[in-house]
C-alpha cells in the first residue's frame, strides 16, 4: 500500500472495481445484483481504499443485538498485508456501536486462510451449515459458522 488505507461507504461508483476483485477472488462470486441489493437495503457496506485503489470491501447487516458479516474480500494482490484484520476491527467497532453483542459469519470449510484470519481475530467455530455454498459443477460446500462475542 503506497497511500494510507481508509474505509469509506461503498457506493454505486465502486461497483466496477468491486466486481473486478470479486471475480478474481472467487470461483462463485456474488453478482452485481447482490451488491446492489445490499447497498439499497441499507446494509453496512464499506470499501477499503488506498488513494483510488480498492484494497477490499465488506458487507454486514444488523439483527437484534447481533451483526452478520455477509461478504468480506481482500483484493488478491493485497492479501497478507493486514487488510482483512483492519476491516474486521472496523466491523467490530461498528457492530458494538449499533448495540450488537455478537458478530456472526459463515466461511467455506475449505478456506483455511480465511478461517485462520478469523480465529486470529477472536472468532470461534460454533457449527456447520451443510451444503451452504455453491462449489461448481452442481456441487455444494459446507460452511463453518463462526462467532465473535463483542
Amino acid at each position: 500500500m503506497s497511500a494510507p488505507a481508509r474505509l469509506e461507504p461503498l457506493t454505486l461508483a465502486h461497483l466496477d472495481a468491486l466486481m473486478a476483485i470479486e471475480g478474481e477472488a472467487y470461483a462463485q462470486p456474488w453478482t452485481r445484483g447482490n451488491f446492489l441489493d445490499s447497498i439499497n437495503a441499507g446494509y453496512h457496506c464499506q470499501a477499503l481504499m488506498a488513494g483510488q485503489q480498492m484494497l477490499g470491501y465488506f458487507i454486514a447487516m444488523m439483527g437484534v443485538q447481533e451483526a452478520h458479516l455477509l461478504n468480506i474480500t481482500v483484493a488478491p494482490a493485497c492479501r497478507g498485508q493486514g487488510c482483512a484484520r483492519l476491516m474486521l476491527q472496523a466491523l467490530g467497532l461498528w457492530a458494538r456501536g449499533c448495540g450488537a453483542q455478537t458478530l456472526w459469519l459463515e466461511v467455506r470449510v475449505g478456506n483455511a486462510r480465511a478461517r485462520a484470519v478469523y480465529a486470529a481475530c477472536g472468532f470461534h467455530g460454533v457449527g456447520l451449515r451443510r451444503n451452504y455454498y455453491p462449489a461448481g459443477a452442481g456441487q455444494r460446500e459446507d460452511a463453518v459458522v463462526m462467532c465473535l462475542t463483542l
